[in-house]
């Protein structure tokens, strides 16, 4: 009766060992730096030209605003001595607005441009994406890290283990 139980259990155990075997064979782990990928890619000189454009001609507006405003300033310098107590206050918030409009324009010129570059860089983004999961899935990898920035880019489906953690830690929400 041992004898039985002892193939029985070495038999499972044999199962058993090839299945973890095999599971561990099957990983397969990559990696790339994306950044490389993108700079090498060639729509992203085109990206970068347009971008370029749309740079310089919020320059170019902010330029003509700062001129005015340096205009407007000489101007006050020169003349504030002669100036009626009206005419000074007057020039003084004009300059004081015109300040604030600046600082308003170089603000939204800023969120302006990062929002052009996501949109010019989102599809390069997603093209390069699919090319590496493509090739992770064809070349049987795992997992594939993006060494740029230390990210996981392709994995296999898995159990989001989110609502086990937060059971465990007593978190309701």
């Amino acid at each position: 009766m041992r004898n039985i139980y002892k193939t029985v259990l070495t038999g499972v155990l044999l199962v058993a060992f090839s299945f973890t075997s095999n599971a561990q064979k099957s990983l397969k782990f990559g990696h790339i730096n994306s950044n490389d990928l993108l700079t090498i890619m060639p729509e992203r000189d085109s990206a970068e030209a347009q971008l370029k454009i749309f740079a310089q001609e919020l320059e170019l507006q902010l330029t003509k605003m700062s001129a005015e405003y340096e205009k407007k300033y000489t101007d006050y310098q020169a003349n504030v001595s002669v100036m009626n107590e009206v005419v000074r206050a007057s020039k003084e918030e004009e300059i004081l607005e015109l300040q604030k409009r600046i600082q308003d324009f170089q603000q939204k010129a800023q969120q302006s441009l990062q929002k052009k570059e996501t949109t010019l860089m989102e599809p390069l983004i997603a093209k390069a994406k699919k090319a590496i999961t493509d090739v992770a899935k064809e070349n049987n990898y795992s997992y594939v890290f993006d060494t740029s920035i230390g990210a996981l880019i392709h994995y296999p489906e898995g159990d989001d283990v989110l609502p086990l953690v937060k059971t465990k830690l007593g978190l309701t929400q």
